[in-house]
């Protein structure tokens, strides 16, 4: 008898342990772009492609144009796999899934930065935005997908992403001309 019930709480603990759920993995990023225009027709396109992933060869990094000081952009971000033929889509994923994702953006100096999508529960999610530079001059804008993040921690709303924690699923750096 005693037999039966070890084998049962095994069995019952081995069944306990799978998840029927999908497991919503990180996906394989090897190409961001992120393009700015504005109401005069300045467009400003951002691009980071990195074919063979980590290690391997350094990416290419690329910045089209200069941001006008004090004009507003509408940004879009676009995410992909071209490590695969055909290529993937990730930003169809990253929205199809968005309330476990969200794009950072951090600049400095500061440029004013707003969120223009959201998740299914008012959350920012990132792949369109609306920037407008504060400052002329160099400046750095990076750019983080961040994976499971704590939506509802603090500040997070507001992209910041000091209390977000998850996992970075990529992060690129661009360095843009303000005149």
């Amino acid at each position: 008898m005693k037999k039966f019930v070890y084998i049962y709480i095994i069995a019952l603990l081995f069944l306990a342990s799978c998840d029927p759920s999908d497991n919503n993995e990180e996906e394989l990023i090897t190409d961001v772009e992120y393009t700015l225009s504005n109401s005069k027709g300045e467009i400003v396109i951002m691009k980071f492609s990195d074919k063979d992933g980590d290690g391997g060869q350094n990416p290419v990094i690329t910045v089209q144009g200069k941001l006008s000081f004090g004009a507003t952009y509408t940004g879009i971000l676009k995410l992909s796999n071209e490590s695969v033929v055909p290529g993937e889509d990730i930003s169809a994923e990253v929205k199809e899934e968005d309330e476990d994702h969200q794009i950072f953006y951090i600049s400095n100096p500061s440029m004013k930065i707003e969120y223009k999508d959201f998740d299914s529960n008012g959350k920012p999610l990132g792949l369109n935005t609306e920037i407008t530079p504060l400052q002329k001059g160099s400046h750095t804008l990076k750019v983080i997908l961040r994976h499971v993040p704590d939506k509802n921690a603090s500040g997070v709303s507001d992209g910041k992403i000091d209390n977000a924690g998850g996992e970075t699923d990529v992060e690129v750096s661009f360095v843009l001309e303000v005149i």
